[in-house]
């Protein structure tokens, strides 16, 4: 099933590309470029990434993962989780295969639904920043707001798909 989706969605982005190139090319040809120049840009991050995942997944044992991180772990794999992804600065693109790999050894789903929402929404690193251009009291609420929201979105993530 989920092979045939994929095939689907190549399919149908190969005829929109066609269809693009057909209507207008110099903004199909600009638009591959900068794709490409954007791909090569994350590619480092990628590998660094999925090396770091491979390294993980060589020395930590499945049941370690589930111990720290699975269904079995609670609230306390969920804050780990969460305070993990809220101080990781990486692309959510380059998160998912992370996650992927993490379910796969025994990761819990609400574990690492809250790490996932907690990476997107909450920016500890870039607090300064934020700080900078919201002010103190916004930044500091809005980060402390998404860190709750984070766990209320893997509790219904975890109810919905265990």
């Amino acid at each position: 099933m989920n092979t045939l989706f994929t095939i689907i969605l190549y399919v149908v982005a190969t005829v929109l590309l066609v269809l693009s190139f057909l209507m207008d090319q110099k903004k199909t040809l600009l638009s591959l470029k900068r794709a490409w120049n954007m791909f090569t840009a994350v590619l480092p991050q990628f590998i660094s990434v999925l090396l770091l995942v491979g390294l993980i997944l060589a020395v930590l044992q499945p049941e370690t993962i589930q111990n720290i991180l699975g269904t079995q772990s609670g609230f306390l794999g969920m804050l780990i989780s969460a305070l993990v992804g809220a101080v990781t600065l990486i692309p959510v693109l380059i998160a998912f295969p992370l996650v992927s790999e993490l379910l796969k050894n025994g990761a819990g789903i609400a574990q690492m639904a809250v790490f996932i929402a907690a990476l997107t929404t909450v920016g500890f690193v870039t607090l300064p920043l934020e700080i900078q251009y919201l002010g103190k009291k916004v930044a500091v609420l809005r980060n402390l707001l998404f860190f709750l929201f984070a766990f209320i979105t893997s509790y219904f993530m975890g109810v919905m798909f265990t």
